[in-house]
């Protein structure tokens, strides 16, 4: 028991640390939130929507004019008077309005999916377009669940919403208009007595409407924390199995997944509450009915009472006038679901990217490859300086290679290059330009980059070869495998070129999935070339055949290369020392062994790691 306690607290402890940006998420209730999201109907108002509203119109003013047909008509004039013609013609005239309302509905259900389902569309393609352009430390701050839930959970939250939702929300208000407009004409003093059950509906719901509305965000918050959990420990599932975590991650997941039962149990209990009250109100307006109406027939039209007919049709619209209230109770409910997603979602569409691109921002491209860094300085976050006044001359074609402990910096000199993110200080340019007046676009296409940890898309070798650059032929895709030696490994898979990779590319070796990183990089043709500890994760063996196709990797280009095994860079032009975010000394091998300072020690650290091997 004692450790169980424990475990929960832990469990708990961490619930609180690793959520905390999706506590943050929560804004106020408002309509303008609500217009944003009709302003995705605007590309359909000329087609879907309007066949939509008229079918709607339709449907509603063959439910408003049947209750008069029946009461008014039939049973005042038609029965009362015996006239069997008139009669008849009214089944007629009912069937005919029955069988519109049929074909109205048959169109408006139709129409509206269509265009439900293509807003949605519309929604989930600008967030994600719009996700793929922030910036990294954007991602820095996010967990990948997280932000799936937002783009699929989130959205679909949206889809009863615009699919019915807002036609149906703008029917019943017309209907329940209607039937006021209706039972005032018919009987003033009757409406006005049934009429008093509103006010008291309507304090009470109003009193529900915050508690409802916290109680659905928060099982938005919960479903997020759920899904994001569940990516990281299906990513994770090798290292919870190496350690033997299996029984301490389940119970991790179960106070996540008992917290998302309980935020869903809460806010529906607290959504049925209306409904319950709607049939109540419903019971009221039914005995205020029976027992005024019967004694407005008792006095009879002349004394200022109504027929028969009038009670009928009263009847009617009073059934009638329940129905649209319960639905719309249901709406609201519906709407705080909507209005919750939507904050989410809006949170996520009004993050501005951290690396802005100038509105008159200059292309280039046709660089060179010139890279200069003046007097940067860097920092994550106000209490970690990643540089401290770096200052590097890269000259076109040269390479260069960083070396240094881990957080010394290499890696994010390689990030300002490509502007994954702006320096807080100085100025980063490639020949002579401020990276921040260059498009994006084209400093990037004219970079590559080669990771430590390979990323593999699900797909065929050739899709991940060709994609840094769409347009290449299978014949340059396999030359680019043969240059840096994939090809070989390649030839060996049952479809070759075509055989289908899983996600991350799990069925190849971590050498394997560098050496398609190399070919990608070729085949992308870059100007500026970045290997961050690229050869980690490949043997010596092959590290020795990727010597060979590196020289042609570089040959041309600018090349920055970030290696903690130091046989790599021994041919760099310039290596670049690096400690606590400053550059130590620079030069390149033989320069640096002869002063016999850092990185004189860390070749001798390594060379005594392989002796003692």
């Amino acid at each position: 028991m004692a450790q169980a306690e424990k475990t929960g607290k832990k469990n708990r402890h961490l619930n609180r640390f690793y959520y905390t940006v999706d506590l943050a998420v929560e804004k106020p209730f408002n309509w303008q939130q609500m217009w944003r999201l009709l302003v995705y109907l605007k590309p359909y108002a000329k087609s879907y929507l309007p066949g939509a509203i008229i079918a709607m119109f339709v449907s509603t003013a063959v439910r408003l004019a049947v209750p008069i047909l029946i009461g008014k008509v039939a049973i005042d004039i038609a029965i009362a008077n015996k006239n069997t013609s008139l009669l008849t013609y009214l089944v007629v005239t009912i069937g005919i309005l029955y069988l519109l309302n049929y074909v109205g509905n048959i169109y408006r259900i139709k129409w509206v999916n269509i265009l439900g389902q293509n807003v949605i569309y519309d929604l989930r393609k600008a967030l994600f377009s719009h996700v793929q352009r922030l910036s990294h430390r954007f991602f820095d701050t996010r967990s990948a669940g997280s932000i799936l839930v937002r783009i699929m959970n989130d959205i679909n939250s949206l889809q009863e919403l615009f699919t019915n939702g807002i036609i149906n929300l703008l029917m019943d208000v017309i209907t329940l208009v209607g039937i006021i407009v209706i039972l005032f004409v018919l009987s003033p003093k009757l409406a006005l007595a049934i009429m008093v059950v509103i006010p008291l509906m309507f304090y009470i719901s109003t009193k529900l409407r915050r508690t409802i509305r916290r109680a659905w965000q928060n099982t938005r918050i919960q479903q997020s924390r759920l899904n994001s959990h569940l990516n990281e420990s299906i990513q994770g599932i090798r290292i919870t199995q190496s350690f033997s975590q299996e029984k301490e991650n389940a119970a991790f997941f179960d106070g996540i997944n008992t917290d998302n039962f309980e935020s869903w149990r809460i806010a529906t209990k607290k959504s049925a509450m209306f409904r319950p009250f709607v049939e109540l109100s419903n019971a009221l307006g039914t005995i205020i009915l029976i027992t005024y109406g019967a004694y407005l027939i008792l006095q009879g039209p002349n004394a200022g009472g109504i027929e028969i007919g009038t009670f009928v049709s009263f009847a009617f619209f009073l059934g009638m006038f329940w129905d649209p209230i319960s639905r719309l109770g249901q709406m609201y409910n519906q709407l705080l679901m909507a209005m919750a997603a939507s904050e989410r979602i809006f949170e996520f569409l009004d993050e501005q990217p951290n690396v802005e691109e100038k509105e008159r921002a200059i292309p280039l491209n046709d660089m060179k490859g010139h890279i200069e860094f003046e007097h940067v300085r860097f920092s994550y976050d106000d209490d970690r300086v990643a540089l401290h006044d770096i200052s590097l001359d890269i000259k076109q074609g040269e390479t260069i290679a960083l070396v240094g402990h881990t957080g010394s910096g290499k890696s994010t000199i390689a990030n300002l290059i490509s502007r994954f993110y702006d320096p807080t200080n100085g100025a980063v340019r490639i020949d002579g330009h401020d990276l921040r007046d260059m498009q994006l676009d084209s400093l990037r296409q004219q970079i590559s980059v080669v990771l430590q940890d390979t990323f593999i898309f699900s797909g065929t070798i050739m899709e991940n070869i060709r994609f840094g650059r769409p347009d290449a032929t299978d014949e340059e895709v396999i030359e680019a495998a043969k240059v840096v030696g994939a090809d070989e490994f390649i030839q060996r898979l049952a479809e070759t070129y075509q055989t289908e990779v899983e996600e991350r590319g799990n069925i190849l070796s971590a050498g394997e999935r560098q050496l398609l990183s190399f070919a990608r990089a070729l085949l992308a043709n870059p100007r500026i070339l970045i290997l961050d500890e690229a050869t980690a994760s490949i043997d010596t063996q092959t590290e020795m055949k990727i010597q060979a196709a590196l020289q042609r990797l570089l040959k041309g280009r600018t090349a920055i290369i970030i290696a903690h095994r130091l046989s790599t860079i021994r041919e760099s032009d310039t290596i670049f020392v690096l400690q606590q975010g400053e550059i130590l000394e620079h030069g390149n091998h033989t320069e640096l062994m002869k002063q016999r300072g850092e990185y004189f020690e860390l070749v001798k650290s390594q060379f005594q790691m392989l002796d003692a091997i």
